[in-house]
């Protein structure tokens, strides 16, 4: 059974609980993953789509991502536990993301990465479908980005006739690989997926991707653009991202207003 969008793959889909369970995963990272679903929406990286995830505490062949659901209306009870197959623990009939291949299979080949971001941020889907243009860091909050941020062609693996999604494991493992030397990777005609060594790391950078990109189409517009060398990059990245707790304070308490607000207006 499942939900689908048009004729193509189902965007949501049901899967029967088909892993052992392990021992749960801390409260702690479960409630920093559900700020984390929340930041993203509050920071305009995603909308009613884009998802995170992050790597299992006391399993790292696990990953925890929500339910099928908008990232900005989960919760605790929505965080579902899977293997790096992308096969679910405890679903309970739930539906579940489709692109749920993207973190299993970039937690595989990327045993150092703890946390992933997809997402359609709209300053970043133009930079992937022109040709000859890359996303490149133009300003020190964003050296993570480097000289030129890679381009996944789903082509290449799927074929001219896909809808653009990345619907199993071969997909996934194919996007993976092109994470060998970067941390963020443009989906044509898609969005991207970003990965770092914590959630607070991973959010700070989905966001300001989009920031990056989203000044790299305005000064492309003014004229040539200055941008910052790999040394430039490399150090913003060690000093800079450092300091990756004081935006994710400031984050954590936007959304948490945010929540308190709405869950007041909730009908009893």
């Amino acid at each position: 059974m499942c939900t689908s969008a048009g004729h193509g793959h189902p965007i949501a889909v049901d899967v029967a609980d088909s892993a052992p369970a392990s021992a749960a995963a801390s409260p702690r990272l479960i409630e920093t993953l559900v700020l984390a679903n929340h930041i993203l929406f509050d920071q305009g990286v995603v909308d009613a789509f884009g998802h995170v995830s992050v790597r299992h505490d006391e399993r790292p062949d696990r990953f925890l991502l929500a339910r099928n659901m908008a990232p900005g209306r989960v919760h605790a009870e929505d965080i579902i536990e899977f293997t790096l197959d992308g096969e679910a623990v405890n679903a309970g009939g739930r539906k579940v993301y489709l692109e749920r291949f993207i973190h299993g299979e970039i937690y595989r080949r990327r045993p150092d990465v703890q946390a992933v971001v997809h997402s359609h941020s709209h300053a970043i889907v133009p930079l992937s479908v022109v040709k000859g243009v890359r996303l490149r860091a133009l300003f020190h909050m964003a050296g993570f980005v480097g000289q030129g941020a890679p381009v996944f062609e789903i082509r290449e693996t799927g074929g001219e006739a896909t809808d653009l999604l990345i619907s199993n494991r071969r997909l996934g493992a194919a996007l993976a690989e092109t994470f060998d030397a970067s941390d963020i990777v443009l989906m044509r005609g898609h969005g991207s997926t970003v990965v770092g060594g914590s959630l607070q790391q991973v959010v700070y950078r989905a966001v300001y991707a989009e920031i990056n990109a989203r000044y790299q189409l305005e000064a492309t517009r003014l004229g040539e653009v200055v941008y910052l060398t790999e040394g430039e990059s490399q150090a913003a990245v060690r000093n800079v991202e450092a300091q990756v707790q004081r935006p994710w304070d400031l984050w954590v308490e936007q959304a948490k207003a945010r929540r308190a607000g709405s869950e007041q207006g909730r009908p009893a």
